[in-house]
């Protein structure tokens, strides 16, 4: 299995950087408090001093929603609905103590964090322009064809694991209960966000090297180096079904 951003994102975009990790013997059973409140600690942090639509993490992103003709005030990159949620609730939501962790870390950093659950995946993930026929699911069950053009996750069976790029995930690879092996996809277009992207992926996998024993490989993807290698952990023809809702 292969993760990539296709030529037209790496081409329209350069100022992306792209960080993978890939993780196995993920559960359920760990408690995240631990490690999240940190980077929950950083988020109130930067709240305190100013509202998230003035972090240059986010107003790249918003530049980049722009560019693709989606008004940035309707259509956010999870980093910055993280931290809205986390100005008006006071808290982050609380779903699987790796959606917690990952949620808590793109908060922290106010750049966006995918996790995506790799039994649900089917063939190769890249990142590219949709045709418009992908099937995507929402966290509430109903089917979506994104628009043509749209930039979206997609798999080799034509499902859509993320709408708006970096803006709403789907329900087909959704970490749940049973999830045991993840992909984990940081991306940030400011200034300044290999070393942002790198340290992320640092922390990312000592977290998980302490709290869960799982192993990690991660990598740091760019225009001449745009392909992450996932060794197949199950049969090609394995069924795939929703995550959990």
């Amino acid at each position: 299995m292969r993760f990539q951003h296709s030529d037209v994102i790496w081409s329209r975009f350069p100022e992306l950087t792209c960080g993978v990790l890939h993780a196995t013997g993920i559960t359920a059973e760990p408690d995240a408090t631990p490690w999240t409140t940190p980077f929950v600690e950083r988020a109130r942090s930067r709240l305190a001093a100013g509202p998230e639509s003035g972090l240059p993490q986010v107003q790249a992103w918003r530049r980049v929603f722009a560019a693709m003709g989606l008004p940035p005030t309707r259509y956010r990159c999870a980093a910055e609905s993280l931290l809205r949620r986390l100005r008006r609730d006071g808290a982050l939501p609380r779903v699987h103590p790796l959606v917690d962790l990952c949620n808590a870390l793109s908060a922290g950093h106010a750049v966006p964090v995918g996790v995506f659950d790799l039994a649900r995946v089917t063939g190769d993930l890249t990142v590219r322009p949709a045709d418009g026929d992908e099937d995507h699911l929402t966290f509430a069950g109903e089917s979506q064809r994104p628009e043509p053009g749209e930039v979206i996750f997609a798999d080799s069976a034509g499902r859509a694991h993320a709408r708006r790029w970096t803006n709403r995930q789907s329900g087909w690879s959704a970490v749940g209960p049973g999830t045991g092996e993840v992909l984990v996809v940081v991306e940030a277009v400011h200034p300044g966000g290999a070393e942002e992207v790198a340290s992320m992926l640092a922390e990312l996998a000592g977290v998980l090297a302490r709290a869960w024993g799982a192993p990690a490989r991660t990598a740091l993807l760019s225009a001449a180096a745009p392909v992450f290698e996932v060794p197949v952990s199950r049969p090609a023809d394995q069924a795939v079904s929703p995550g959990p809702r």
